[in-house]
């Protein structure tokens, strides 16, 4: 399958990049970085350390939309967003893991999977996607009895809070619950905030250095408690994770699906249907 790589010259371009180049299925197509980048007419695989593979990186998505079977898009929402639409009107597929989108942003993207295949995921790691369907299990069996919080860390460098994985985390254990997270989500607490309200889901988030990304979402009930925590400590495993669905993506002709779907973990409150 040939992939082409959005925002290449960063961080986890980079590692998209190699990701590609290491599994045995998938052949690197294009790659595209910002306007303005110096990294611009650079072969792609010297970028990895892999020599000249005959990918120039572009700065120009619709001029080799057609040059990749999958695009995949780990950026910021304004740019996804003007990708998404590049990707619709070429008919390619696109794996998407840029968080942060607002509601506009998820409403056009819903609207292009009518027409193309789009793989949305908050987290394309193998291990946290498992969290999730652990996370549906601790919530049923424990119902109200417990206070719930996810903590969260990450690198200096992220620029949304919570992440979007922590809030996936939330919608999982209010979906089970049948809360509505809008409604039942406290954002970090300060002064003389009262008894906490069991109906309630906490989120704290921590910034700095550069962890690579903590989940832990605690259970806490009188006498004991459960903890699921998922540590990342390397973006490898995303990586990995988002070249495994391009080439599940591969198969689907349009829809919108997320990294449930391509574990074959998808259930009642998770993936894109239940939301």
């Amino acid at each position: 399958m040939k992939v082409g790589i959005i925002g290449a010259a960063g961080r986890m371009g980079r590692m998209l990049i190699e990701a590609t180049l290491a599994n045995p299925e998938t052949e690197l197509a294009a790659a595209v970085d910002v306007p303005g980048s110096s990294l611009i007419g650079v072969d792609a695989g010297e970028l990895v350390g892999a020599g000249k593979l005959g990918v120039t990186v572009g700065d120009d998505l619709a001029a080799v939309a057609g040059q990749a079977d999958v695009f995949i898009d780990f950026t910021v929402p304004e740019a996804t967003a003007r990708n998404i639409e590049t990707c619709r009107q070429a008919g390619s597929r696109l794996v998407i893991g840029t968080t942060g989108l607002n509601d506009e942003q998820k409403a056009r993207l819903r609207a292009a999977s009518e027409e193309v295949a789009i793989c949305f995921a908050p987290n394309y790691s193998v291990g946290v996607n498992l969290c999730f369907k652990l996370l549906e299990t601790a919530a049923a069996v424990l119902g109200d009895d417990v206070d719930i919080e996810i903590i969260e860390a990450h690198h200096r460098h992220k620029i949304d809070a919570p992440s979007g994985t922590a809030l996936r985390m939330g919608e999982v254990v209010a979906q089970t619950l049948g809360r509505d997270l809008n409604e039942c989500a406290v954002y970090g607490r300060e002064g003389r905030t009262g008894e906490r309200d069991r109906q309630t889901i906490g989120f704290e988030t921590i910034r700095g250095g550069d962890i690579v990304g903590d989940h832990t979402v605690l259970f806490a009930a009188e006498g004991e408690r459960v903890e699921i925590t998922h540590k990342a400590s390397s973006r490898m495993a995303f990586a990995r994770g988002a070249v495994r669905a391009a080439l599940w993506l591969g198969a689907q002709p349009k829809g919108l699906f997320d990294m449930q779907d391509v574990l074959g973990l998808a259930g009642e409150s998770a993936g894109w249907g239940a939301r």
